[in-house]
């Protein structure tokens, strides 16, 4: 059998991945009964990390066929594997623990002091190889999402004013809310939102208070969204909901934590329903998850 190579992944080979990616996400999706929900996307996020920090990226391959690859990201002081994924048909040859071998190895260079990721629950696999190397379930996280059409958004006077970010302009209060709620700063990864053309940002203000922030793809996926209290979520994640009806998108969606009670109280209220569970995994706990909304697993 030709042996596997592990090396470090090229930024013409991203977009390869995410092809590998899908069908294993779908062969996933598909043996546990939910059918396939993943599509090939173009890989900005994964080009903008690599050209940052290109150590992140790894790909398996063996006679000139990819068969797994990784991509991991730091910020401040945390450590997260965005992706780790063996092709269909590939799967107990060891890849997933080589590629996750040598995705620690970024973390140890990098000085983190925390590792995470977000993984499907009902992939026992993956979450016992997570486990054997300490990072714990700490947190479920649903995917949410409904119609344009049925979703009750409720009343207008039940949403807070905002502005549209300014890169330059709000970025202290942006690194404030993410400080606050995550316990790091994300400043590189909103230069990169404000970057894409797809994704609309908005400062939430309660009076002439700044106290959060949101963000919504022209596709009507919402997140992240982050506040200063917990009480004020409920406010900010239907203001979000609002400003994603208003793309005219088909489908509003978001990734709400299970401890999430003021995102998960305004979901259900506005007849969302959960598509499929998720779990952060991690060394150790961090972050006031009631304050925060992811806006995928690998964008955290």
């Amino acid at each position: 059998m030709t042996p596997i190579v592990y090396r470090p992944a090229r930024a013409d080979e991203l977009q390869a991945t995410q092809e590998l990616i899908v069908r294993s996400i779908n062969d996933l999706t598909v043996r546990h009964g939910f059918g396939p929900m993943a599509s090939v996307r173009q890989p900005d996020f994964q080009l903008f990390s690599h050209q940052d920090d290109p150590d992140g990226f790894w790909v398996a391959e063996a006679d000139g066929e990819m068969l797994g690859c990784a991509f991991s990201w730091v910020a401040g002081g945390l450590w997260f594997l965005a992706e780790l994924f063996v092709a269909p048909g590939h799967q107990g040859r060891r890849i997933g623990q080589e590629l996750l071998a040598r995705s620690f190895e970024h973390a140890k260079r990098s000085g983190a002091t925390n590792r995470a990721l977000i993984t499907f629950t009902f992939n026992v696999v993956s979450q016992g190889l997570y486990i054997r190397h300490g990072l714990l379930p700490r947190l479920p996280v649903y995917l949410f999402s409904a119609r344009r059409e049925e979703l009750r958004t409720g009343s207008r006077d039940e949403v807070l004013r905002h502005t549209l970010i300014e890169d330059a302009t709000h970025r202290a209060a942006l690194e404030r809310f993410d400080a606050s709620a995550l316990g790091f700063s994300r400043a590189r990864h909103h230069g990169f939102l404000a970057s894409d053309s797809a994704m609309t940002g908005a400062l939430l203000h309660a009076g002439d208070e700044d106290v959060g922030y949101a963000y919504i793809n022209a596709n009507g996926h919402v997140g992240p969204v982050a506040v200063a209290d917990p009480r004020l979520m409920g406010a900010a994640f239907r203001t979000a909901l609002e400003l994603a009806a208003d793309t005219g998108a088909p489908q509003i969606s978001a990734f709400l934590p299970g401890v999430n009670d003021g995102a998960l109280g305004i979901a259900s209220a506005c007849s969302m329903r959960i598509g499929f569970p998720m779990v952060l995994v991690s060394e150790r706990a961090f972050g006031d998850w009631s304050r925060y909304v992811p806006r995928n697993p690998g964008f955290m």
